[in-house]
Formats: structure tokens, sequence, C-alpha cells
């Protein structure tokens, strides 16, 4: 896995969407800057995505997911940490905290896939078929975002650039019908429950790609430790459309562990 990697104290491990594109650098490199190094960030390119090749024969899939994160944060030695996970990282996430309950501590859900029976959005379809070049690269941004002015020259090019780089990978990831692919993502209501870890699940109230009344208001009826953020006048991305509050949302969440360490000691 290729894997970004920036400061020290604890472990955070960062996991990126599904669109066409989407790096763990790319998802995250701009939060984790402003960050600063109070965390150790970890932000991998998942398998399909990136730098990451998928293994021989494999379409991807939550299962692959889940045990390629699990799998990379025992080979860095990391014993607990954290999970932030965006759209289909978020369903990752989740997966991991139901998987890894005695290593998972927090999980941040941006955005998030994952929900019992979701289904597949017009326009996740949309951003999953979104073919490579500029026009397709626009298309796509114009979708994820509320407020059409982030969807700039420069943004254009360098998501263009990525989806042709990547272009082989993604094509075996979710072809038609991709319903399918999306009732991957999903968890099943016992899994979700097994979830002990907090869980802050932020999202856009303009979230057409995984829109809130389908994708987060059910999960508050599955998890037992979960709080809601709802940004408005915020689309798919809140990292990129209010970047001050989520970050300061991300950071408030993450340092309540730091402090449980303290008055444990």
């Amino acid at each position: 896995m290729h894997v970004m990697e920036t400061g020290t104290g604890p472990a955070v491990l960062m996991l990126h969407g599904s669109g066409p594109g989407t790096t763990g650098s790319g998802a995250w490199g701009t939060t984790a800057q402003a960050l600063g190094s109070s965390w150790r960030l970890v932000a991998p390119d998942q398998a399909g995505f990136g730098r990451t090749p998928l293994p021989p024969g494999s379409r991807g899939g939550l299962q692959l997911w889940t045990a390629q994160a699990a799998g990379l944060m025992d080979a860095l030695g990391a014993e607990r940490y954290a999970v932030v996970g965006h759209s289909m990282g978020g369903a990752v996430a989740l997966a991991l905290a139901a998987a890894r309950p005695q290593q998972v501590t927090r999980v941040v859900a941006v955005s998030t896939m994952g929900a019992p029976g979701a289904p597949l959005s017009p326009e996740l379809d949309a951003v999953w078929a979104a073919p490579a070049g500029r026009p397709g690269a626009r298309d796509m941004l114009s979708r994820l975002v509320l407020d059409q002015a982030l969807v700039t020259d420069a943004a254009v090019d360098a998501r263009a650039a990525a989806m042709r780089a990547g272009a082989a990978a993604f094509a075996s990831l979710f072809p038609p019908p991709r319903a399918r692919w999306a009732g991957d993502l999903t968890l099943s209501a016992a899994a979700l429950a097994t979830i002990r870890a907090p869980v802050l699940l932020v999202h856009g109230a303009d979230d057409r790609i995984t829109p809130l009344g389908t994708a987060a208001l059910p999960l508050l009826g599955h998890l037992a430790d979960v709080r809601l953020h709802v940004l408005g006048r915020c689309g798919h991305v809140p990292a990129i459309e209010h970047p001050h509050e989520f970050r300061q949302l991300l950071s408030c969440f993450l340092r309540r562990d730091e402090a449980a360490e303290t008055t444990d000691t």
C-alpha cells in the first residue's frame, strides 16, 4: 500500500472515498497539514486507488479494504488508533471498528456510506461512471460540492490527471449495474450494534451523493455511542467546503482520547 504518513502522537487512520482519481494524500493532505504534528496521521491509497494496486483477481470491496486497513495498522505497530473515513472510507471505518474493537478508539465518518439498506443515489452512480479526462472530472466535482465556485480549473486539471492515472484499476471496481457495489458497502444492523467506539458523523445538509436522510440519519438508531453534526450549505465534501469548522470538529473529537488517557493515568 502507498501511504502518506505525517506527525507523531496518537495514531489516526484516514480513509478516502471512492470517486475516480481519489487518493489518500489528495483527500486528506490539506487537512493533515492544517492539523499539524499532534497526531500520527496515516492516509493510505486503498486497493485500486492511487498507487496501491488491487490484488490479482480482486475487484475490491468492503471486506478487502477493511482487511487491508487493519493489516496496515498492524504493520505500522499501532496498537490503538482512531479512524477517520470519508464516504466509502466511512463504511470501511465502521467495519474496522466492528472487526477490531480493541484497537479502534474513535470513528469519524464523514458523508459516510454504510447504513443498512442505503440505496445507490443517482449522483453516486454518475460519479462512479465519470470518464477520465477534463469533462468527466468537471462533471464529477460539480456533483460533489454545493458551491460551484470550488470547481476551479486547477481542481479539474488535478482530478483529471489523477483519473487518467488510475483509470485501468478503477474500471474494475464499480462496473454496472452499480447498485450491487453500493450494497457491498453497507453494514448489517448486527454488525453496527457491535461497535462500542464513540462515533462522530459529519454530514452536509445538501449532500446529493450520500443524502443525509438515507446515509447518516439511519445510523443514529444502530450505533451505541453516536453523535451527528450537520453542516448547512454543504455538499459531499465538508473538508473542502467548510475546512475550518471540519478541522475543529475533528481535532476536538480526537483530543477526547488524549484527555481520557491522561485521566486514566
